[in-house]
């Protein structure tokens, strides 16, 4: 019987015990959310967990709001922390770099000044020197790195912000291959200051061991972004996804992905990708909420652009361009080229914006200095060595030939790219112009057939062009029906002209004489009679010679008494005589 109850007893006791343990080790720790990567989670014990005052709580409290990507209170923390009497040894280089992602690159510079010698100092000291175009101090830190993984990840994604994507490759390749068999204890590398880079080639090998590698993983996101920035969109979702089994929440890879489906597919396929990510509200979607805000500009189309882009011009590089290709879309040239005209290009896609928006505004206004600043902007990229195989490298020489009027050389390159872009309305237009100016009016015909954008269609360059296409394929009636749908203006009248000069020269005279009626109404210059009277001698003759049918004889006369002119009874007579000879009642 005591035994019996004893046991219970001291089951009891044993139980409220273990139970207490169990409540103890269920009290989350900071670590536990730091080994998650939630510095949300993180934060929160943090803040109500600890005593105020306490230097090493608030260097953690600065570490996760850095992380969370609030770097204006994680500065506010460390300019604290700074300002004490024994600040910790790591608060200026801490606080130099949240100056750094706010933009504020002098007071960076100055917080360094403070800090004691570090490898992180000349890391960040390099990045600096890039930001504000310092190339000897940028050459002097580069000097100083060393061949360790932070520093050479440094060194790659200046390669790649500068848009030296094979060098960048290179050093990933040497990382990877140099540390495939060397065990660490890591979760990725950290997205600090060793922003994603990657490079332009990878054989199969490389890419084999990336995908096996699970040391290293953040190598995956930085080796995707290359292949994106490289249009191996396929080839950059294939390896991303190794980074995101592990980190299916990352805000850099989830953003990445809708990237590619953007340009895979369409803007709605990339949307309910980052869709995802906005849904799950975690200090990962905090951590990338502008660049988010950003993307979904871009996926709908430039919707919101007025309301969201302006803000991050200074704090997202692409905000500034995109704001500008919203402006042109616009067709506002002269909003977007005040947006641009102050920005020094320094990659390839700068160039070439800022080449298309002074071919805009040299069109527009009539200014060869500005399409003169283009040319040279789009010969620059189309001729450099990292450029001139490219897609956008060839476009860009194409671009350059066009303004020169060179159509042979402007075909050329368009035609080695010509596969990608069948069914893109804004190559086909310039495709076609190109052949029409080359004199190979069959094949431009076809190319503008292929156009289904409405706003081009309504062009008067597009609808000139494809009535000048007609008129030399011996279409004539299909030019003039292109007229008869144009509402009078001074570019129908324009057109009317070139109809029926066009006309005239190619022997097709019925179209001709109708063409330059209708000028006559519109403006008696004796020039039109003369082209509608050589004209309407053409028609006759070629129904003489059998070469056109007889009806149109007699309303060729009618259009020939519509002019008050003595000439005009001579040549009716004419006419009459030879129907009435030929028994043909008009």
């Amino acid at each position: 019987m005591l035994l019996s109850r004893s046991k219970p007893a001291a089951g009891s006791g044993q139980a409220l015990q273990n139970q207490q343990t169990q409540g103890r080790k269920q009290i989350p720790k900071v670590d536990d959310f730091l080994a998650t990567r939630d510095y949300t989670g993180a934060l929160t014990v943090l803040e109500f967990g600890g005593g105020k005052g306490n230097d090493e709580r608030e260097m953690w409290i600065g570490y996760c709001s850095f992380h969370l990507g609030d770097y204006k209170r994680a500065m506010q923390v460390y300019e604290g922390l700074s300002h004490s009497k024994n600040p910790p040894e790591d608060v200026s280089v801490n606080l130099a770099c949240c100056y750094f992602y706010l933009g504020m690159y002098p007071e960076a510079e100055r917080a360094l000044e403070k800090a004691g010698q570090s490898r992180l100092k000349t890391r960040l000291l390099f990045h600096l020197a890039h930001k504000m175009g310092d190339e000897k101090k940028l050459m002097e830190h580069h000097q100083e790195l060393e061949d360790i993984i932070e520093d050479q990840l440094s060194l790659a994604s200046i390669h790649y912000l500068r848009a030296h994507y094979q060098e960048a490759i290179d050093i990933y390749k040497r990382i990877l291959l140099d540390n495939s068999s060397t065990p660490r204890r890591s979760h990725g590398l950290p997205f600090n200051l060793t922003l994603p880079s990657i490079a332009e080639e990878s054989d199969a090998y490389f890419l084999s061991s990336l995908k096996d590698n699970r040391e290293y993983l953040a190598l995956n996101v930085y080796v995707a972004l290359c292949y994106y920035k490289l249009d191996y969109y396929d080839v950059s979702q294939e390896v991303l996804a190794v980074y995101l089994q592990q980190y299916p929440d990352s805000a850099i890879a989830i953003n990445l992905k809708a990237c590619n489906h953007f340009r895979l597919y369409n803007g709605k396929a990339a949307e309910t990708e980052i869709k995802s990510l906005m849904d799950q509200s975690s200090s990962s979607f905090s951590f990338g909420h502008d660049l988010i805000r950003h993307n979904l500009v871009v996926f709908r189309g430039g919707e919101g652009a007025l309301q969201v882009l302006p803000p991050l011009v200074d704090v997202i590089t692409e905000a500034r361009l995109n704001l500008v290709i919203y402006y042109l879309r616009q067709d506002d040239v002269r909003e977007a080229y005040e947006l641009i005209k102050d920005m020094e290009p320094a990659v390839p896609q700068e160039y070439i914006l800022k080449g298309v928006v002074n071919a805009a505004l040299g069109q527009e206004n009539g200014s060869r200095d500005h399409v003169k600043v283009a040319q040279q902007y789009f010969q620059l990229v189309g001729s450099s060595a990292s450029e001139c195989d490219t897609i956008p490298g060839r476009q860009c020489m194409a671009s350059c030939f066009f303004l020169l009027r060179q159509f042979d050389d402007v075909l050329l390159y368009l035609n080695s790219i010509k596969s990608y872009f069948f069914n893109d309305d804004n190559f086909n237009f310039n495709y076609a112009q190109a052949k029409a100016a080359s004199g190979n009016y069959k094949e431009a015909e076809e190319a503008f057939h292929l156009i289904q954008n409405e706003k081009i269609k309504s062009d008067y360059v597009y609808i000139s062009h494809l009535a000048r296409c007609y008129i030399m394929n011996k279409k004539g009636q299909l030019a003039w029906e292109l007229y008869l749908k144009m509402e009078t203006s001074s570019e129908s009248f324009n057109l009317l002209q070139l109809i029926a000069n066009d006309c005239y020269k190619m022997g097709q005279f019925w179209y001709a004489a109708k063409a330059f009626d209708m000028l006559e109404r519109l403006d008696p210059n004796p020039e039109y009679w003369e082209g509608k009277r050589g004209a309407c001698v053409g028609v006759f003759q070629q129904i003489v010679a059998g070469h056109q049918s007889k009806e149109y004889l007699k309303d060729m006369i009618q259009l020939l008494r519509n002019t008050a002119n003595s000439q005009v009874e001579h040549i009716i007579r004419v006419m009459k005589r030879w129907a009435k000879d030929n028994r043909i009642n008009i």
